[in-house]
């Protein structure tokens, strides 16, 4: 049980059903709430650049962004100067889901981080960064 893809995937799958539980009570479903998270840092964005930031599929990202239109989270809107692209960006409505968010993942931030030092969750992050990064240059 010690390996490290074991461990990075038990770490995930936990953080992420604490999260979800917690988002399912602003009605939230999966990939809304990095979502939300990357257009209230962003303030808009195209869809290929939601999925690449997201780590979601682009036509997973359409469907998403499909619901979260629906029910008034985010609003598209064509460019003038090319008629092809279009801007996601949060609606009023949005960027208080956006705030719920965040206070959602700061609490089970910290939930799986107790116990660990400033300095330990500073080396953590960054060895996790660089994990990713050796990763994504692997792909490539």
């Amino acid at each position: 049980m010690r390996s490290f893809h074991h461990l990075l995937m038990k770490a995930h799958t936990s953080l992420h059903k604490k999260v979800m539980a917690d988002a399912a009570a602003y009605a939230l479903t999966a990939g809304q709430p990095k979502i939300l998270e990357f257009l209230a840092q962003a303030g808009s964005a195209d869809q290929k650049t939601i999925a690449e930031h997201c780590e979601i599929e682009p036509a997973t990202v359409g469907s998403i962004l499909t619901r979260m239109e629906g029910v008034g989270l985010v609003e598209r809107r064509r460019l003038q100067e090319n008629r092809r692209s279009v801007l996601v960006s949060l609606t009023l409505s949005g960027e208080q889901a956006a705030r719920d968010t965040q206070k959602i993942f700061e609490k089970n931030e910290e939930a799986a981080l107790s116990g660990l030092t400033e300095a330990e969750r500073e080396t953590l992050c960054s060895l996790l960064e660089r994990v990713y990064l050796n990763l994504r240059l692997k792909e490539v």
